[in-house]
């Protein structure tokens, strides 16, 4: 049985459990000691063991041990491709490995910034960064225009992004009515039964830490 090394505010960990869920991939998951004084510390040595970056996710498969969210999406589909999360045309592929890297590299820095940033709405730093944020979610809405998911099929990117966004929203970066194909979106992949479970579980652990809990989430979960 797979291994997956996760936590509580883990937005990467996240993604994987959602894909393994998707997969029906059998797997443990091991949810890592978190406070929200001291973080991650003392770090799991399991973690430490494996990723030198410290960080979760962390999948263990027998002798294979790997991490980044990414990496771990391409090793699913090889050892299990149905029901596939790439498409197989190549270039519907490349898209969509496009899409899934730049909800991580291109828009989640947005939401990096916005960190620590909750209570200062007006600071410039703040605002350049929603605003960086909201022009990413126009360009996501854009290609809703003629298909339910990011890629056209249902993939990685749609899990990935969904998961950015989510923090995007904790963070202020919130989808606003401008963007109603998005939130449409949204909708669908909250309710998708791979994707309820691990946001349940989310939003239960913020609550109980005094953290807000985006609205739409809490009456989606409740």
């Amino acid at each position: 049985m797979m291994i997956l090394y996760s936590a509580a505010l883990s937005m990467f960990g996240a993604k994987v459990q959602i894909a393994l869920i998707e997969k029906a991939i059998d797997f443990q998951l091991v949810m890592v000691p978190y406070d929200r004084d001291r973080g991650y510390e003392p770090k799991h040595p399991e973690v430490l063991r494996v990723n030198p970056k410290r960080q979760v996710p962390v999948l263990i498969d027998g002798d294979v041990e790997i991490f980044d969210s990414t990496q771990i999406f391409e090793y699913l589909e090889d050892v299990q491709p149905a029901p596939p999360l790439w498409p197989r045309k190549p270039a519907a592929r490349a898209a969509a490995r496009l899409l899934e890297m730049k909800s991580d590299e291109v828009y989640f820095p947005h939401v990096v910034k916005l960190m620590g940033l909750q209570d200062r709405a007006d600071d410039p730093a703040a605002v350049a960064a929603r605003d960086r944020a909201s022009r990413y979610y126009l360009e996501m809405d854009a290609l809703l225009a003629d298909r339910e998911w990011l890629a056209g099929d249902y993939t990685y990117a749609d899990i990935a992004f969904y998961m950015a966004a989510l923090f995007g929203e904790r963070m202020g970066a919130v989808l606003g009515q401008e963007t109603p194909r998005l939130l449409a979106w949204r909708d669908r992949m909250t309710l998708r039964p791979a994707v309820m479970p691990v946001v349940t579980a989310l939003a239960r652990y913020l609550s109980s830490q005094g953290r807000p809990v985006p609205g739409w989430l809490d009456a989606a979960v409740r």
